[in-house]
């Protein structure tokens, strides 16, 4: 079980509770950076998320797992269930990012803007300057996420955000749920339904009302939906 970016494994938490009751035995880590994992020491990309999640497998002598990831979580399962798939029996994906999103021109335009006048700025060697310039446009244009990040994790949220997974996605070979909240605005409706339509044996369950967290919202129902698909796979 994985949790999504900014998030630990308390809010992984009532749902592994949940499954326990029923009989099965959950694994939840901290993804590095996150919870009580340190952080890498050069920005990690996606893949070595990945890459984390199998080391972790095979410390534990784990040979094949179901798994369930949310947001950030899901990206990796999306990688997992594509390029590892005999290590997985099944993915259940939670509100799951792992689609890229185009910017407006308005916004590459600026983007473009701000780049080159920090580029010009350091190569004329007025690094307070560009430094200063950097900060006002992370304040006024970053997400929360990346203004509350280290620098590390800074980068690494752009290496994660900027790695289109569609493709992976069209690849997996695992049965897998996709579970949405109808009202979520960070990864909206749209994407799970495109994921649906990509992976050859999906299926998107709504819960009406629901946000980002999904399966937060609704725990019960989201473990009765699992212990279904585990039963079957």
């Amino acid at each position: 079980m994985v949790h999504g970016w900014g998030a630990s494994i308390e809010l992984l938490a009532p749902l592994s509770l949940r499954l326990s009751r029923l009989g099965y035995r959950c694994y939840q880590i901290d993804l590095p950076g996150f919870g009580g994992s340190a952080e890498p020491n050069e920005p990690f990309t996606i893949f070595d998320y990945a890459a984390f999640c199998l080391a972790y497998l095979d410390h534990h002598g784990i040979d094949k797992i179901h798994y369930f990831g949310h947001s950030l979580g899901g990206r990796i399962g999306l990688i997992l269930g594509s390029d590892h798939s005999v290590r997985i029996c099944s993915l259940v994906l939670s509100n799951s990012a792992g689609i890229k999103i185009e910017g407006s021109t308005q916004t590459r335009l600026r983007l473009s803007a701000y780049k080159s006048l920090r580029r010009g700025l350091e190569k004329i060697g007025v690094k307070s300057a560009a430094e200063a310039l950097r900060n006002s446009y992370n304040q006024r244009f970053g997400s929360d996420d990346y203004r509350k990040a280290s620098p590390v994790l800074r980068q690494t949220l752009i290496n994660v955000v900027n790695q289109d997974l569609l493709d992976h996605a069209k690849r997996v070979t695992v049965p897998t749920i996709l579970i949405w909240g109808d009202e979520d605005q960070e990864t909206p409706l749209w994407m799970g339904r495109k994921l649906e339509a990509a992976i050859p044996d999906a299926a998107l369950i709504l819960h009406d009302g629901a946000g980002h967290y999904a399966y937060l919202e609704f725990p019960d129902r989201t473990a009765s939906i699992m212990d279904a698909l585990y039963r079957s796979a």
